[in-house]
């Protein structure tokens, strides 16, 4: 795309721009499909309809800088509305839906909450969801998502909609992190912050025209909203959307609509590849010459479950240059650091307990390894995307360290968010000097990012830093463990010395066998024996909205004995 005027460019102008290409949306799986008409629809389209969703809000009282929480499954409707909300200068909070029907008192506990931090002007919802959620007394008024979209009786034409003026620090998106319901976290995403980030991701990707994006991703999360949402709309390349639970269902469909469509990008979890692999193993017929990027992100990449996926996926035609292992975050819009197109997967094997007990990322050939967990494969992520800097510092002085040495991932630039809204201690924990504080351990190889694990999720056991994600992928290939369902986390023990305890989702006969196993499986992990291993019932380990594992939450429902044993 050509440089714009920087006094003109917006996330609006951008909008408007994009209607000029013939390019949109497909819409696939039995969940978004339309109930009549075509399943493509144009960008074009979907503006003028967004104009109306615009103009209706702005007939409503609302103008630029409130925030409107909208709470529905992926749809034409909801992006509609998305689009609209920035039309009118509006930020959108996409709310998370209820990931299981047993949590339904907590997600409206979480909900409600965001709504009120987040200061909702009005809140829209689904027909689907307005039996879970009712209006409290202190909250917004709730209206149907129809009542703002073309089609429903008294909705203002577009011809009324009014383009408010530019301001590059008004909010366009609201994203709600994970957490406690007590202590919402949103984080803030101005216009010139997503408009930088997207400009950094399309350069360091090398999106462009002719590009097909293939998506199941949830709109509430900043994976989906930013990524294969606000990056399609706004570029005018041609999305396929779908969504997750027309994934979940079926992970072979994935697959399938990159085949059908001719998908040349895509995304998605380290779990959802581990998915994608075993459905991959049942189907036939399909082409995946046409995808070029496989982004793996949102959770640490497997290198394991990285090779998998392209030894089952190269017989249909995929490319292992095509695997693009990177890292982003909520705070810099999406985001933070990719490596080139096209090159594919490259690990770094480094000496694991000197990286546990030095912090120190020691080169160690495979073949010189005495066992197979001795080594620690990584992925290497990438350089910062343009308008970005990163460094690694001391968690502690806050000094940088050499190159290989392993401390906390600090980013500064364009596409770093102002802060949390309404939420000053958070902001002031967020940055230091200038510098955003990730919170992720980490460490440099010529420059490109190598993440370890979580500062908060570290465990120390015999002087060792024993990552957690290091334990997990030990015990999720274990017959009767339900992989990518374990969670590792620290507990005080003896002479208040930190000991490791395990969680596992299982399916087995042997409950006493997996135990036995999953008990030596840690052991040659840290060297040292767990404290507790739990076997817990499928489906119920708790995770974000997003599907993330949570092991803060999991540690305490273990101390509160709350976990559902198998």
């Amino acid at each position: 795309m050509p440089p714009r005027a920087p006094d003109t460019d917006s996330i609006v102008t951008r909008l408007i721009a994009a209607t000029e290409q013939r390019t949109g949306v497909r819409f696939v799986g039995h969940s978004v499909l339309p109930a009549e008409g075509d399943a493509f629809v144009s960008w074009a389209q979907l503006h003028d309809e967004a104009r109306v969703v615009a103009a209706a809000l702005q007939a409503r009282g609302l103008v630029p800088g409130d925030h409107v929480a909208i709470l529905g499954p992926t749809s034409r409707s909801l992006m509609t509305i998305i689009q609209g909300c920035w039309l009118a200068g509006i930020a959108s909070m996409v709310l998370p839906l209820p990931m299981r029907m047993g949590s339904l008192d907590v997600f409206v506990e979480t909900t409600r909450a965001r709504i009120r931090h987040g200061d909702a002007k009005l809140i829209l919802i689904d027909d689907m969801l307005a039996a879970f959620y009712a209006a409290g007394p202190d909250d917004p008024p709730i209206e149907p998502m129809a009542a703002v979209l073309p089609g429903f009786a008294g909705v203002p034409t577009s011809d009324r909609w009014e383009q408010p003026a530019h301001d590059p620090e008004r909010l366009v998106i609201l994203q709600y992190t994970s957490g406690s319901t007590s202590e919402p976290k949103g984080v803030m995403i101005p216009d010139r912050v997503l408009r930088a980030n997207l400009d950094a991701s399309c350069t360091a990707a090398q999106l462009g025209v002719g590009e097909v994006m293939v998506s199941w991703l949830p709109l509430y999360h900043d994976m989906g909203l930013v990524g294969f949402l606000s990056l399609p709309m706004t570029v005018g390349v041609d999305l396929v959307q779908a969504a997750p639970q027309d994934f979940l269902a079926k992970p072979g469909n994935w697959m399938q609509w990159i085949s059908d469509w001719r998908g040349t990008a895509t995304a998605g979890p380290n779990f959802a590849w581990v998915l994608a692999t075993r459905a991959l193993g049942r189907m036939e017929g399909l082409d995946l010459s046409c995808l070029t990027l496989a982004l793996s992100g949102a959770e640490p990449v497997d290198p394991n479950a990285v090779d998998a996926f392209v030894g089952a996926a190269q017989p249909f035609g995929f490319s292992a240059g095509s695997v693009f292992p990177a890292f982003g975050m909520a705070e810099v819009a999406i985001g933070g650091a990719f490596p080139p197109r096209h090159r594919g997967m490259v690990t770094d094997s480094v000496d694991r307990e000197f990286l546990e007990r030095e912090r120190v990322a020691k080169p160690l050939d495979l073949a010189d390894a005495q066992e197979e967990l001795d080594v620690r494969r990584l992925p290497l992520l990438g350089k910062a995307v343009p308008g970005l800097e990163m460094k690694v510092v001391n968690p502690d002085s806050y000094e940088e360290v050499p190159e290989r040495h392993v401390g906390e991932l600090l980013l500064r630039g364009t596409s770093v968010t102002s802060g949390y809204y309404k939420r000053p201690d958070a902001t002031a924990a967020l940055f230091r000097d200038g510098w955003l504080c990730t919170g992720d351990l980490a460490y440099l190889v010529d420059g490109e990012l190598v993440l370890c694990g979580r500062i908060k999720d570290v465990i120390i056991v015999g002087g060792r830093n024993v990552f957690p994600e290091d334990i997990e992928r030990a015990v999720a290939v274990i017959d009767g463990v339900r992989a990518g369902n374990v969670i590792a986390f620290g507990v005080e023990g003896y002479k208040s010395k930190e000991s490791v305890v395990v969680v596992c989702e299982v399916r087995t006969d042997d409950n006493d066998a997996v135990r036995h196993a999953v008990h030596h499986r840690t052991l040659d992990v840290c060297g040292l024996p767990p404290r507790d291993v739990i076997l817990v019932k499928p489906g119920t380990l708790p995770k974000t909205s997003s599907g993330k594992l949570q092991r803060a939450k999991c540690r305490e429902l273990y101390l509160d004995e709350e976990l559902e044993l198998a």
